[in-house]
């Protein structure tokens, strides 16, 4: 009867504990506050037509992921745009090596994909992983263009988004990698990402900015001498 009692015990444990498991597993989340933020993140850009932006709702899918996750396989074609709700995603490519440099760090409230890969549908050349566990809104890249190239709104946030995302800030980051030193482009990093290493591993941080993992991690101590 003892043993009886203990192995029912155990099972009661070894049942709470997946439970726990499960429940830590499980991402509760508010649907309607990370649609207004999409929402937000096209009217940033330019004004939306409630019937525009209906239409695009109407494309969003929501997905989870958890941290380590690949979402993008190198090789495969991007079908789908990301909408960050919550965590960080990042892209990049691996040489022969197995060394890899880190294109992009996608942050909440932006959208991610592999562009050229979406617009030619041919295989990307880039992974697409997540550093967090995400929350992500998916819109299907061809029905999206399809409404931008059927209503004027949204094809002005489009050419806005174009020219912010992959023009000025794409030229301003390469400006940055020539003028500019570690140090200043670690700096104007953290400027704009004031938690982002508590967040992302450094040698993530420094692939983005270009630099090796030691040099990140002198610069990081010369800069806490200066404080």
């Amino acid at each position: 009867m003892r043993a009886l009692l203990c192995s029912l015990h155990q099972t009661k444990n070894l049942s709470n504990l997946v439970f726990s498991k499960n429940k830590e597993q499980k991402m509760t989340f508010n649907k309607e506050t990370y649609l207004n933020n999409l929402k937000l993140y096209f009217e940033s850009y330019a004004p939306i037509s409630e019937k525009s932006w209906k239409l695009i709702e109407n494309l969003t899918d929501f997905q989870t992921i958890k941290k380590g996750e690949i979402l993008l396989e190198n090789g495969e074609i991007c079908k789908n745009m990301y909408f960050i709700a919550k965590g960080i995603l990042r892209t990049f490519i691996t040489d022969e090596q197995g060394n890899f440099y880190n294109k992009n760090l996608f942050l909440e409230n932006k959208l991610a994909c592999s562009k050229v890969s979406s617009i030619l549908q041919t295989p990307s050349n880039f992974t697409i992983e997540a550093l967090e566990d995400c929350i992500l809104i998916q819109l299907d890249y061809q029905k999206y263009t399809k409404l931008i190239n059927e209503n004027d709104d949204l094809k002005s946030f489009y050419i806005a988004y174009l020219e912010k995302n992959w023009i000025i800030e794409k030229e301003q980051r390469e400006v940055a990698l020539v003028m500019q030193n570690a140090t200043e482009r670690y700096v104007k990093f953290l400027d704009k990402h004031p938690d982002i290493a508590d967040r992302v591993p450094l040698l993530h941080i420094a692939s983005h900015l270009g630099i090796t993992p030691t040099q990140l991690s002198r610069i990081r101590k010369n800069l806490e001498k200066d404080l």
